[in-house]
């Protein structure tokens, strides 16, 4: 396991916290930071013959604006501290596909903001931290 951080990020104003939280945390013990954003993207979701047609143009427009929007900023951020970051942005079920990134960066743990944007689905489902709580092969630091 490396010195590696994986930070959730949404967007929100929980994942803005958790953002000064990895900055604060990278500078103490010289950690590298890996932004990482999840589109919520079911593979088995049944589609018409023209959604499928457009799912793959679909895809790539959702990535460049989590790049563009979300993630970019929170590396410009992290770079302007003067620390070492990278970002990425994935399709899957949240909290797994974030348990795999921290996996392939060798992450130390993870950090997520305690609120972001999931509203009515996480009351129902369960939020995306309280899964990578019970799931993540590290530690996950839930930054109110």
């Amino acid at each position: 396991m490396e010195n590696v951080v994986l930070l959730a990020v949404d967007g929100s104003d929980g994942s803005d916290r958790a953002l000064d939280h990895a900055i604060a945390r990278a500078k103490q013990g010289g950690a590298k930071v890996v932004v990482a954003y999840v589109i919520e993207w079911s593979p088995y979701s049944f589609n018409t013959p023209e959604e499928n047609a457009t799912r793959h143009k679909r895809r790539e427009t959702e990535i460049e604006r989590a790049n563009s929007e979300i993630v970019a900023p929170a590396l410009a951020k992290l770079q302007g501290q003067g620390l070492e970051c990278d970002g990425i942005v994935r399709h899957g079920h949240p909290a797994e596909t974030l348990i795999e990134i921290a996996k392939e960066c060798g992450a130390a743990q993870i950090l997520i903001g305690r609120r972001g944007h999931s509203g009515l689905k996480s009351l129902l489902f369960g939020s995306v931290a309280g899964n990578l709580i019970q799931t993540a092969p590290v530690p996950v630091v839930v930054v109110p």
